[in-house]
């Protein structure tokens, strides 16, 4: 059976290096969690190396200004990456797999605060489907949108223009509740037939685009931390690096807890069951 730990100190001497997901393990999308500065301190003052990898359709700074916003200050980890900051890049330098041959028109979908990651780029963003030369999906336009509603936005293109998708997450923790991600209107997209370019964990490339800001140290001796089997452990395991598993966060009510408690082993190894790739040990959530 996986390991229920009390905390990260248990296993943190084994590693040098974190690599740390931001929703359901530091925060909730509005409040950050009871003891994850704290912990994060923790690591610093140990001398471990702490990256931040974030499915986040958004740009790194913006992920900087929010989290310090809930009480993370810049200090306190290393180094911060988003899918979003590598969808921004890809779309400057357009040489990724996909890319290449994207036109200059392009339809959003998500949220206007998301819009940064394609801006002063040089795109035109259009109203009209028939016009655009891709898409790029960031979510949801308001958190408490139903998914159904964006069934008809993506039938709207005729011509099945290629999409980007900025946040491959089905569904994060907002406040306690579950609310819909870009994953999911992707996957309304390629039920359609249209070509969906997904960037973001569980992608192993961009754990090594993480672990680069750090110094690239041997993987052996990283850690993963997050709360999603489908995405963080899944990422983790492709790109050759442990993970270990915050209970607390997106399988909370699968494992038939509150946040902050610890699942019995026998509810962990059931919903483990359900993915092939495994995290190394679990804790409640992310304390020391």
């Amino acid at each position: 059976m996986i390991p229920i730990l009390s905390g990260v100190a248990e296993i943190a001497d084994r590693y040098d290096a974190f690599v740390l997901d931001l929703w359901g393990v530091l925060h909730d999308g509005v409040t950050a969690y009871p003891g994850a500065r704290d912990c994060l301190e923790k690591l610093k003052a140990a001398g471990k190396r702490t990256v931040l990898l974030s499915n986040a359709p958004r740009r790194a700074s913006h992920l900087v200004e929010m989290m310090e916003g809930l009480g993370i200050p810049r200090g306190a980890y290393d180094e911060i990456i988003s899918s979003g900051e590598v969808v921004w890049r890809n779309l400057k330098d357009r040489a990724a797999p996909g890319y290449a041959d994207l036109g200059r028109n392009l339809a959003f979908i998500g949220n206007d605060r998301d819009r940064h990651v394609y801006e002063g780029l040089g795109y035109v963003c259009v109203d009209d489907p028939a016009k655009a030369d891709f898409i790029v999906v960031c979510g949801p336009a308001d958190f408490g949108d139903a998914l159904e509603l964006y069934r008809p936005i993506v039938a709207a293109f005729p011509h099945l223009p290629p999409m980007i998708c900025a946040n491959p997450d089905r569904r994060v923790i907002r406040e306690g509740k579950v609310v819909v991600c870009a994953g999911n209107i992707a996957d309304l997209y390629a039920e359609l037939g249209g070509t969906v370019i997904s960037t973001g964990k569980p992608e192993a490339g961009i754990y090594d685009d993480a672990l680069a800001l750090i110094g690239s140290p041997p993987k052996a001796r990283v850690l993963g931390v997050g709360d999603a089997f489908p995405t963080d452990v899944t990422g983790c395991v492709a790109a050759g690096i442990d993970e270990l598993l915050i209970c607390g966060g997106i399988h909370a009510e699968e494992l038939g807890i509150a946040w902050g408690q610890a699942p019995t082993p026998e509810a962990l190894a059931r919903l483990a069951a359900r993915f092939a790739p495994q995290p190394v040990a679990a804790v409640p959530s992310f304390r020391w």
